[in-house]
């Protein structure tokens, strides 16, 4: 095996992230998201607003916003998720929604109808690029992680690093595959490269 190296886990439940056009529609024209708390990735932020997300089959009530605004809507939600929603959730990196599944949104002052950006997050780990060369990875480099727990021990693998130097060091994996690992709040993970 080669080298290992730690990293913080975080779990990231299902969100919104939201252009300013969708903003306007779903809030209001000129609306302002409103900053709830810091999330650990620099510049990255939990609003209070919340939308609900609908699928042919179900919908999600009071699904989070992250903010800030983005240049397109995209949601993130878990395969677990989708099926209940009925609606098709390709695994992609975050921003990559191009031929992804669409869904409805409904906010206080309207609903938007998104015919793409409906994905589940491909698991991957920020690094900056210090952090990087310590471990001795490099940007778009697929790894494998192991995320120790009381009874349900895993290691995860196709999870991509992303190297920016605006980053925070964290491994991001959604609520399925924390449930997985028996991962609870933060974890600890292992970098296998």
């Amino acid at each position: 095996m080669g080298k290992v190296s730690k990293v913080m886990v975080e779990t990231s439940a299902r969100h919104v992230h939201l252009c300013e056009k969708d903003i306007d529609i779903l809030f209001g024209e000129g609306y302002k998201l409103n900053y709830k708390r810091e999330l650990s990735q620099p510049g990255q932020f939990a609003c209070d607003e919340r939308v609900d997300v609908i699928g042919p089959k179900k919908e999600i009530k009071s699904v989070i916003i992250l903010g800030p605004p983005r240049p397109s809507t995209q949601v993130e939600i878990s395969l677990t998720d989708a099926r209940t929603l009925g609606v098709n959730a390709p695994v992609r990196e975050s921003g990559d929604v191009a031929g992804s599944g669409a869904c409805k949104l409904r906010g206080p002052a309207g609903e938007v109808d998104l015919t793409e950006g409906v994905i589940a997050a491909k698991r991957h780990i920020h690094l900056r690029t210090v952090d990087a060369e310590q471990f001795g990875v490099e940007d778009k480099q697929i790894v494998e992680v192991k995320i120790k727990s009381d009874d349900r021990t895993a290691v995860f693998g196709d999870v991509v690093v992303r190297v920016n130097d605006s980053f925070m060091p964290s491994m991001h994996i959604d609520t399925d595959e924390a449930n997985a690992c028996g991962a609870s709040g933060n974890a600890e993970g292992e970098i296998i490269v």
